[in-house]
């Protein structure tokens, strides 16, 4: 039997996203006048409802092409989400546990190597690697848009390098908290602070997915596997995600 596990959040209007999100609803009533007739008109007084919603590509449970990063991926066009390939969004997921990282630090290559260690896996190309920070705990404050560890360049060369292409996190961004960021370059002046797991999908191609959720709630490390299918978005940087584990259980 397979069981699912949603690992998304809903998307909604709340202190944990930096941008506004607002839905407006056309009710049962008002949708038979739209359509040019009465409440009456229809079986129990009501047409059919809808919603126009206003918010961006990043809100809520996303994935991140390539074309986020940058124009380029190692000289060539940047893949828009649109354009990302169906059979990177679906494969065998690996829950990394790094909730004792602490909030504002970069996740490190030796932290990545410890986990997977603990977690008795080896990575292989096709792995969607998914970082359980414990930063889904602040979801609906806004303490979970600075209060989260971040994956360091260093780390999301290593991921890639050993053939994943999709890395997801239960925090704001992969990425360090953006004051953290620009506050160390400010003090350093050096370029290298800003967005680094970003910025090396400018060097070779990959996914982020940000805002994942209820990574706790697997059972396990490994055993499972992750369907994460964007919106598809001509042009797009980015895309809404419903990320769900399958696992096979009994």
């Amino acid at each position: 039997m397979k069981r699912f596990y949603d690992l998304s959040v809903a998307t909604q209007s709340t202190p944990s996203e930096a941008t506004p999100v607002t839905v407006d609803l056309l009710d049962h009533r008002t949708g038979a006048i739209v359509l040019g007739l009465t409440p009456e008109d229809f079986p129990d007084g009501m047409a059919i409802s809808n919603e126009t919603v206003s918010l961006t590509t990043h809100t809520g449970t996303h994935m991140d092409a390539p074309l986020h990063y940058g124009p380029l991926t190692a000289g060539h066009p940047a893949k828009s989400i649109d354009q990302v390939p169906l059979e990177w969004c679906h494969g065998p997921g690996v829950r990394l546990d790094l909730r004792h990282v602490p909030a504002g630090a970069a996740i490190t290559v030796e932290q990545l190597t410890a986990a997977l260690e603990a977690a008795a896996h080896e990575l292989a190309p096709g792995d969607i690697v998914l970082l359980w920070t414990g930063a889904d705990a602040l979801w609906g404050s806004a303490d979970y848009l600075t209060d989260y560890a971040g994956l360091s360049g260093e780390g999301t060369e290593f991921l890639v390098e050993n053939g994943v292409r999709v890395i997801g996190i239960d925090a704001w961004g992969l990425d360090r908290p953006m004051q953290a960021m620009i506050e160390d370059y400010k003090r350093t002046g050096d370029r290298a602070c800003l967005w680094p797991a970003h910025i090396y999908g400018r060097r070779k191609e990959y996914l982020q997915l940000e805002k994942l959720a209820n990574l706790g709630s697997l059972p396990a490390a490994t055993g499972f596997d992750v369907s994460c299918f964007p919106v598809s978005i001509a042009g797009a940087g980015a895309g809404w995600t419903r990320v769900v584990a399958v696992m096979e259980e009994g």
